[in-house]
């Protein structure tokens, strides 16, 4: 990124859940070494004010979601930042409210000169940094304030072209939205700001943009995103690949409960981390997965459906990715989780690429290697073995199983916890992750709810309930 904004002309414009500006782009000592030649500084603050004192045609504009404020009083030197900025008059940071309560913004997008553009999972914040090794131990692996925290998985696409401009016009009427001023087009750079070295996975495709936004203040709901996910999960013919950060969506559990129930299902494999990050999440979305995947699995005739946790040695490694791989035909990499807020409360916005698209007829291998690059990289592979092995076990859990659980990287079975009686009722209420703002203050369940009644995942819940009830008869003399 920081290759790319120092190619930037005219406007940089980025849009994140959270941004510190502690943090450092170089890390390494050949990125060091670049940044030094350059005479720029790594620190993120440093670097933007850095662009505003040596760019004097080039606006950085800075939209941050407006809960994360509180998170300022720990960060005193970004406060410095700020005020630092504040002298510019083209480095503009804003904060964005402009969605309903109980709503958070959540799209992770930057754009340089509505020419190229960064769209997926990643924040510019900390915690975030790491390499595809995961080495357990890393000493780079710590916080502005010098603390070490876990190894780190997440992914974003970076994009070239017309969906650049795309995102452009996304972002303006985004910032626009949150109250700043009206932003023209940019127009189109002489140059690339292509990073050097970055190979290009893809070229001369169509890319599709789906979003999600809650209705707010005049402005209709946006469901763009919970619609493809459910196309393309009914859409599978052998298999869907997924990292997630949250398994709770209740119509994305049961569109795979559908699937589940054929014949002949889909492979279904979904890489997440072993828990969510704090207690309230912990709560929220690893009870509502248990709840989930436990009626799942009563459905899953045929077991296919697997969930993982990546490993580092004996550390878990934390997936913050939002992926998506159905039958090397489609990829998809954005903010969305599958989780209800993601689906319609959250502002989201994916990118993806279709083989159905005349255009991308050709994009199949390029889409099969990312997704025997990313099995590689969890089991501690060489890309060129995933494929061989995969055939020669038949599928992607049976090679998994294998070949993917060694002392280095590895890919383990999750390990569904059983939750308590009170932990049972906020994920099946969808307290805490609702699929509408309107349900936040809504409490008659019998209208809403993970098994809510006469769904496929209710009538699961029963059967798994009768079950356990005959096998928990005592037995009787006779």
């Amino acid at each position: 990124m920081q290759q790319a904004m120092l190619k930037a002309r005219r406007r940089i414009l980025m849009i994140g859940w959270d941004f510190d500006t502690r943090i450092h782009l170089a890390i390494g000592r050949r990125w060091w070494q670049k940044a030094w030649r350059r005479k720029c500084p790594a620190r993120l603050g440093s670097f933007i004010l850095w662009l505003g004192r040596h760019r004097p045609n080039l606006d950085v504009l800075i939209l941050k979601w407006s809960f994360g404020t509180l998170k300022f009083l720990k960060r005193g030197s970004m406060l410095l930042d700020l005020v630092r900025w504040k002298s510019h008059e083209r480095i503009q940071f804003k904060f964005d409210n402009a969605h309903p309560v109980g709503c958070s913004h959540h799209q992770k997008i930057v754009v340089i000169d509505d020419s190229l553009a960064v769209c997926g999972g990643i924040d510019m914040t900390s915690e975030r940094w790491d390499t595809r090794e995961h080495v357990e131990h890393d000493p780079r692996r710590k916080t502005p304030s010098g603390e070490k925290y876990c190894p780190w998985h997440d992914a974003t696409m970076m994009l070239e072209g017309d969906v650049a401009e795309a995102l452009g016009e996304l972002g303006r009427v985004r910032w626009r939205r949150a109250g700043g001023r009206e932003l023209g087009e940019v127009e189109s750079p002489t140059g690339s700001a292509w990073p050097e070295g970055l190979q290009a996975q893809f070229s001369d495709i169509e890319v599709g943009i789906s979003r999600t936004r809650a209705a707010y203040d005049g402005v209709d709901a946006v469901s763009e995103i919970e619609q493809l996910f459910l196309l393309h999960i009914a859409r599978a013919k052998r298999f869907i690949y997924a990292e997630s950060q949250y398994f709770a969506s209740r119509k994305v559990g049961e569109a795979i409960g559908k699937r589940l129930q054929e014949e002949d299902p889909p492979e279904i494999v979904i890489v997440q981390p072993c828990h969510a990050e704090d207690w309230i999440e912990q709560l929220a979305m690893d009870t509502a997965r248990a709840r989930l995947v436990t009626s799942l699995r009563e459905l899953d005739h045929k077991g296919r459906l697997h969930l993982f946790v990546p490993h580092t040695g004996e550390t878990p490694i934390y997936c913050h990715a939002k992926i998506m791989i159905v039958d090397d035909e489609v990829l998809r990499i954005g903010s969305a989780n599958l989780n209800n807020r993601s689906l319609g409360l959250d502002s989201e916005c994916d990118v993806f690429i279709d083989c159905a698209r005349p255009a991308n007829g050709d994009c199949g291998p390029a889409i099969r290697a990312l997704r025997h690059s990313l099995l590689a990289e969890h089991c501690g592979l060489e890309e060129s073995e995933v494929g061989p092995l995969i055939d020669r076990h038949g599928s992607m859990a049976a090679m998994i199983a294998e070949h993917g659980r060694g002392p280095g990287r590895s890919l383990r079975p999750l390990e569904i916890e059983k939750p308590n009686g009170l932990e049972k009722e906020i994920a099946d209420s969808e307290t805490l992750d609702p699929e509408t703002p309107e349900q936040m203050f809504e409490f008659l369940q019998s209208r809403r709810g993970l098994f809510r009644r006469g769904s496929l995942l209710s009538r699961a819940k029963a059967r798994l309930q009768r079950k356990r009830s005959v096998n928990e008869q005592p037995c009787r003399p006779g």
